[in-house]
């Protein structure tokens, strides 16, 4: 039987193998891991890098190398994901939040700003985690919002997530089909919809395609049914002058602003890129009558 690694040569260990799998992050992965079966942060597992593993940390380390080199993401190991720097507990009901989903919340917080609305009342469509929505209340002390999703374990998530960030006073959650369940008005209206087309799910990077939650991806046969149903709805229950903002996947920028158009709302904010220079939100305004 091998000897029992070190933590620094544990880490070492594990970003190799994560290197040959050809997994991006691997330095980092492997850093997460071993923090989290030896409950250290950074600074921990530098401090601590020659201490020995006990038999029950490396038995835990290994199973938790197996799940990653099967395609498992980290968050969904941990449980936990990061998002606009909050920590968001997950399940197999929500996706991870992506750092691309941040454009919502910049976009968002510029319309919110330009309207000098301190206290604008919030819907979220399509909730999953809580992440859009609770970023946003945790830059708006004055803002309240209320978030949907059709999975109710997803709701129990975000619900969760809204306790642990100390938010939940400001969040009601819904369950109903997209706002099926709603009545206006709202400022400001938020959503990352499902958008991929159906055929395309399976070319999915494996990490997407095996572990988020199908209902969360699939936008159906041209990836836009979401934002059929999801644009004509917030039409209904916006304020005047309140705005749709909307993650899109990439192409579908021209598709989604149309839909805005014939419904009603104006594209007065230019589209929003994310780190990638990726079209990722769309912002509708309703006109002021």
């Amino acid at each position: 039987m091998s000897e029992a690694p070190t933590i620094a040569s544990a880490r070492r260990r594990l970003a190799r193998q994560f290197q040959d799998a050809a997994i991006e992050s691997a330095a980092l992965d492997a850093r997460l891991l071993v923090g989290e079966v030896t409950g250290l942060d950074l600074t921990g597992l530098l401090v601590q890098a020659e201490r020995v593993l006990t038999a029950a940390e490396n038995e835990r380390l290994q199973a938790f190398a197996a799940r990653r080199l099967g395609g498992e993401p980290v968050a969904r190991i941990l449980g936990v994901g990061e998002f606009w720097g909050l920590p968001f507990e997950l399940s197999a009901d929500t996706l991870v939040p992506r750092p691309d989903t941040e454009t919502i919340v910049e976009a968002a917080l510029a319309f919110l700003e330009e309207r000098s609305l301190r206290a604008p009342r919030i819907l979220d469509i399509g909730t999953g985690s809580g992440a859009i929505l609770l970023a946003l209340l945790h830059e708006l002390p004055g803002a309240a919002g209320v978030a949907t999703d059709i999975s109710l374990g997803a709701l129990r998530v975000a619900r969760c997530n809204a306790r642990r960030l100390g938010l939940a006073d400001r969040a009601a959650f819904v369950a109903c089909d997209y706002t099926s369940a709603l009545h206006g008005p709202f400022d400001l209206i938020v959503s990352n919809p499902p958008y991929i087309p159906g055929s395309e799910i399976a070319t999915l990077d494996r990490e997407v395609r095996e572990h988020d939650p199908r209902r969360a991806l699939d936008g159906g046969a041209d990836g836009l049914d979401a934002y059929r149903k999801i644009i004509p709805e917030s039409v209904r229950l916006l304020q005047p002058d309140g705005a749709l903002v909307v993650e899109i996947g990439q192409g579908q920028e021209d598709d989604v602003s149309a839909l805005m158009r014939t419904s009603g709302l104006s594209l007065s904010d230019p589209l929003r890129t994310d780190l990638s220079g990726i079209f990722r939100a769309v912002t509708g305004r309703l006109a002021v009558h």
